[in-house]
């Protein structure tokens, strides 16, 4: 207390130093020694009423603690992913010709089945037509040969004839609706447009994109472990995705696992499952996979920079009471894994145990400390 008396009299000359009055600034400091002084007097009366010695002093190096206690651990091998649409189609017409009708626009929903452009089919339509026109006509000379040879006249190979010519005009009609058909871009999938590059008055062919259409209700994030955790991430196990791009974390679990090891990279792959109703989600989006390939409910864990090692030896130093005061004691240790700054203690230390976090640099054992 007198040191801090003595400081704050210091400072507060140095402060007022250069100033013209310096009875007043006398008379003022001297003032204020008297209310320290004052204040000083009252906190040892009740510092002694208490029980207590006010002109004891701490003694021993300052040092900060950490009371240890049993808490979750996890280990994670982090790597990098991506967002992949299970169904990201890109959707071409089945025969060559010039759009003629473009029915969606980007962003749009569809569904199965529904037709997202139109190709110009006008000599199909015109050969459906003739077609249709000469079907008319065999379908009426079949009939009437059929009524004749019902009532046994003519002869079979007539009505044969007539029969099979029926049959081959109504096979190549069913080709021509085929046919024209092709001529309709359809979309394959449920989903959204995601891209129209077909234009009216354009060509078209099979093989060109005339449309992307993705399902965002089956989405995935994909990533590549390193092969040497093979044995330890599987189907089930805990993970945290992360994308930077929207800065959102999303506790999940990996939805499958390869079993098979790529042999250039030397790498597996695994997949999670996003919410389907989630629409923050794109897909080629960059995504961060915390895959916890090692988890204790229950471990004794410490900062990762309080374990000390000593040739084949690790260990910590706690605090302890002896004799009323708190010294210090090294522990042996056996460190389990290590993550973010934080290390698993398997042998050496329990819950309750007083670790030293702060100026253990400064101390050995057997010295005295004070936090």
């Amino acid at each position: 207390m007198k040191k801090i008396t003595t400081l704050f009299l210091a400072a507060t000359i140095l402060a007022s130093c250069g100033e013209p009055d310096k009875q007043a600034q006398l008379a003022d400091l001297k003032k204020q020694l008297a209310e320290i002084n004052s204040q000083i007097k009252t906190l040892e009366t009740e510092i002694a009423a208490n029980g207590g010695d006010s002109t004891k002093a701490e003694t021993g190096t300052s040092v900060a603690v950490q009371v240890l206690k049993n808490q979750l651990f996890q280990h994670f091998v982090e790597v990098q992913g991506k967002i992949e649409a299970e169904e990201n189609v890109a959707v071409s017409s089945e025969m060559p010709g010039v759009v003629t009708k473009v029915y969606v626009k980007a962003g749009e929903s569809v569904t199965k089945g529904q037709p997202l452009a139109e190709l110009n089919n006008k000599a199909i339509a015109q050969q459906i037509v003739a077609l249709n026109t000469q079907l008319d006509f065999v379908k009426t000379a079949f009939e009437k040969q059929k009524a004749l040879w019902d009532k046994k006249i003519g002869t079979e190979i007539q009505y044969l004839q007539a029969k099979s010519q029926k049959e081959a005009l109504e096979s190549q009609l069913a080709s021509l609706k085929a046919q024209g058909q092709m001529a309709v871009i359809s979309s394959p999938i449920n989903g959204v447009v995601d891209n129209v590059t077909a234009k009216v008055g354009q060509m078209s062919a099979p093989g060109y994109a005339a449309f992307t259409v993705v399902n965002l209700s089956s989405l995935k994030v994909k990533g590549e472990v390193p092969e040497s955790y093979a044995s330890k991430v599987k189907a089930g196990s805990d993970v945290v995705l992360f994308f930077p791009d929207i800065n959102k974390e999303v506790l999940a679990k990996v939805a499958y696992s390869a079993k098979v090891i790529n042999e250039l990279s030397r790498t597996f792959s695994v997949e999670v499952n996003l919410p389907a109703d989630n629409n923050e989600y794109s897909p080629n989006m960059i995504a961060l996979l915390k895959v916890v390939d090692y988890k204790s409910d229950s471990a004794v864990v410490v900062p990762t920079d309080v374990v000390q090692r000593a040739e084949t030896t690790s260990f910590v130093l706690v605090a302890v009471k002896e004799k009323g005061s708190n010294v210090v004691k090294k522990r042996l240790v056996e460190v389990g894994s290590s993550y973010n700054g934080n290390t698993e203690i398997l042998k050496g230390l329990v819950a309750g145990d007083v670790v030293i976090t702060k100026g253990y640099q400064n101390v050995n054992e057997g010295d005295a400390i004070q936090f």
